[in-house]
């Protein structure tokens, strides 16, 4: 790319937005090049605003430190200097969609991690190895809006991504019901050890909102575009219990299968290593070479071990074995805070980018 596209990130200040800014901080095809937060941090210096609440384990890059924020509501100007926003604001999900509707409205695209408009019928949520073609409702939702080149696309949440890529590789089997029970990051919850110490040592067997996401977000990834909008899949039917464990990065997911065509365990795994999409094919910055590895250890995958796979863009797949009551039941892992949420928009900016609906203005 001749010259980098100018980005802002909304909602700089929270852990996603940090995430954000630690993987553009060297990006080939992006320079940020405006910081918005909400009205308190505004006109402050970045590092004034984050204060001792920078909760990333790398330092703060020195390029941010010295950044004026600005604010977030203020959409032309923040829009102005940019050619397309990635978000992370914290706020309701009716302000959510109302702010990332303003600032497509001001054709400025925008690429968010938040789940405000994961169910608008036109709006594509995206895990680009598997649904990228739900980008084509775009043209659908410019109509809505108004626009020649500002849209909204989102990705899924990060609970999903542990068994999601596994259960899309095997496809071609027919799952049609699927047992899931995931064992979430605190930093799922924008927090670590030192902000919630009551998690030390300690399990919740609750996550407000995330059972259902994690049962029926899946279903919209694999369903198809009809009359303009995203149509959910009706199979598999998944159920899912989602706890919250000491663990800081890192999603794992216990999940059970029946498949409605037979498949022995070599074909299953093979599947999974063989299993890309156009983030591989085009190369993009931020794409995994390898999106699922399978590991033959019995005490594998582990959060210690393998949570960085493919610096944090790949997921792992273990201990996929028969069941006497499912077909099959595996353990998958994925990173919460890379793949299944900033990186996770990073990688669909890229392929929005490689597709040409993200351009310079």
């Amino acid at each position: 790319m001749e010259k980098k596209l100018r980005v802002a990130v909304l909602g700089a200040t929270g852990m996603v937005g940090q995430r954000f800014l630690t993987l553009l901080e060297d990006h080939p095809w992006y320079e940020v090049a405006v910081l918005a937060a909400s009205a308190r941090s505004a006109g402050r210096t970045y590092e004034e605003a984050v204060g001792n609440r920078w909760k990333m384990q790398v330092p703060m890059p020195e390029k941010y430190r010295k950044m004026v924020i600005e604010d977030v509501a203020d959409v032309k100007k923040v829009a102005d200097q940019v050619d397309f926003c990635f978000s992370a604001v914290d706020m309701t999900k009716e302000e959510i969609r109302a702010i990332e509707d303003e600032y497509a409205k001001t054709e400025t695209p925008v690429v968010s991690n938040n789940s405000a408009h994961r169910w608008t019928p036109d709006v594509p949520m995206v895990i680009p190895e598997i649904n990228p073609q739900h980008f084509d409702v775009i043209e659908f939702q410019k109509k809505r809006l108004g626009t020649s080149r500002g849209f909204v696309a989102v990705k899924p949440n990060c609970s999903i991504q542990s068994y999601t890529p596994a259960l899309t590789a095997w496809m071609e089997y027919e799952p049609y019901e699927v047992v899931a029970t995931t064992y979430q990051a605190i930093s799922g919850a924008g927090k670590t050890f030192a902000q919630w110490p009551e998690m030390v040592e300690n399990i919740i067997p609750y996550i407000g909102g995330e059972e259902e996401k994690s049962e029926k977000e899946p279903l919209r990834v694999w369903g198809h575009i009809e009359n303009g909008v995203i149509v959910p899949a009706e199979s598999p039917k998944i159920t899912c219990q989602c706890i919250r464990v000491p663990v800081l990065d890192g999603h794992t997911a216990a999940a059970f299968v029946k498949f409605r065509k037979k498949a022995s365990k070599e074909e299953l795994i093979a599947r999974l290593r063989e299993f890309k999409g156009l983030p591989q094919k085009y190369e993009l910055p931020s794409a995994p070479k390898q999106f699922i590895q399978y590991l033959e250890e019995d005490n594998r995958p582990q959060v210690k071990l393998d949570v960085d796979f493919e610096k944090g863009m790949g997921v792992s797949i273990g201990r996929l074995r028969e069941d006497s009551i499912y077909d099959w039941k595996f353990v998958g892992l994925s990173h919460n805070t890379l793949r299944g949420a900033a990186g996770g928009g990073l990688l669909c900016a890229e392929l929005l980018t490689k597709l040409g609906y993200i351009q310079a203005k």
